[in-house]
């Protein structure tokens, strides 16, 4: 176990798992599930098949004693083995014909599988996890901290009671009440004066959006094309295949033991061929991680597929819905204040500043959210005089004028 946690120390100073008090969401659940989930899930596998502690030596070849065994290992290993189609079968086995499956004597008409993918396995799952934060890096650099500049310090504008700030026995800062409407003042004048920049900010989060599904995609594609077109049709072969009747798929695509031929020269000075077998203890982890991901990028692809659909909709119903309003901005921003301010303002703005609103929403008190939206619908009453405002106990409604 101590080795285990030592392996993957290397992490730990790029995985944040607290809560801070101003943490701030730029972002949806599907896109972290990209560059938080995916990007750690590769890193971890990468680092799985460079470390021998788990499963020894990477490669073992027995060649007689002609050739030292580490030489004929390096040799193996950094060129590549073979495995023979007629013998990857089950009852080549069972007859005694063959030791292994796929290993048995060959001719120069037999067809041979060559396997070279496990000596670049880490770096392919490392190249992978880097394409992975790649649209995170640009979106992140786009928004350029705009909705931490905003929001920050108004989690718990809530419990702002006092006229003066205080902080907890846990260093968390609790504002005042005029540093409250201050902030949310600075929202407001902030969010009117740069509406026409709130637009480019949406886009560019949709965007990346889209780069996060083609790239899943693409991955998927690239693991098939590495793999020798094995990737793809990896489920379909796990749920089909009867080891009673026919080899496991696995053993075809990560084969445990193969044939390695090695030729050294003589002391005659002639070139001799020795025939070595391998023992590929790497590949009892690289099947496993490869099965893994098979399913894991199935279920992002369709994740992140929908995703997008989600987006299409928010994009065609923010200005056009109360439902979708009600039910978005509740989810987004829960609470017993319901102010239904949001109509006006969803009626007006075009989808980059709703868009916008929506994650100002996600990171402020419902309070605040309310006061916020409020003080918008305001100024948004000179734009559209089919409105007005009809104050009840707890919340605002806006009805249409008769």
């Amino acid at each position: 176990m101590t080795t285990l946690l030592a392996t993957f120390s290397v992490l730990k100073d790029h995985v944040k798992l607290k809560i801070t008090q101003d943490r701030v969401l730029i972002d949806s659940i599907v896109f972290k599930l990209h560059y938080r989930a995916t990007f750690l899930i590769l890193l971890i596998c990468s680092l799985l098949v460079t470390s021998r502690q788990y499963i020894g030596e990477h490669i073992r070849c027995i060649a007689g004693k002609a050739v030292a065994e580490n030489v004929i290992n390096t040799f193996c290993f950094f060129t590549s083995t073979y495995t023979v189609v007629k013998h990857m079968n089950v009852t080549s086995v069972e007859l005694g014909e063959v030791p292994h499956p796929g290993v048995g004597p060959a001719n120069k008409n037999d067809e041979l599988v060559h396997h070279a993918y496990y000596q670049w396995v880490p770096f392919f799952l490392f190249f992978q996890a880097i394409f992975f934060y790649i649209p995170h890096y640009l979106w992140r650099n786009a928004e350029g901290g705009r909705l931490k500049q905003l929001v920050s310090g108004l989690r718990l504008a809530s419990l702002a009671l006092n006229e003066t700030s205080f902080t907890t026995n846990n260093d968390i800062t609790v504002p005042s009440k005029s540093d409250r409407e201050e902030k949310i003042e600075q929202i407001r004048l902030s969010f009117i004066n740069r509406i026409h920049m709130n637009r480019p900010w949406a886009y560019y989060l949709s965007l990346c959006e889209v780069l996060n599904f083609i790239n899943v995609l693409v991955q998927i594609y690239l693991t098939d094309l590495f793999l020798g077109g094995a990737f793809l049709g990896l489920g379909q072969l796990l749920s089909d295949a009867n080891t009673n009747e026919k080899i496991d798929p696995l053993d075809v695509i990560f084969p445990k033991v193969t044939k390695c031929i090695f030729h050294k020269y003589g002391p005659s000075g002639t070139i001799q061929a020795h025939d070595a077998l391998c023992i590929m203890a790497l590949n009892v982890v690289n099947e496993k991680i490869y099965v893994f991901l098979w399913f894991w990028f199935i279920i992002l692809a369709v994740i992140t597929g929908l995703g997008l659909i989600w987006r299409l909709l928010t994009m065609l119903l923010h200005a056009r819905s109360r439902v979708f309003n009600k039910i978005v901005f509740s989810l987004a921003c829960p609470g017993k204040y319901t102010p239904w301010t949001v109509l006006t303002v969803t009626h007006n703005y075009y989808f980059g500043d709703w868009l916008f609103l929506y994650y100002i929403a996600k990171n402020v008190d419902n309070y605040v959210f309310k006061d916020l939206l409020e003080k918008l619908g305001n100024d948004m009453q000179p734009k559209n005089r089919d409105f007005k405002y009809i104050p009840t106990n707890d919340e605002k409604l806006v009805e249409p004028l008769v």
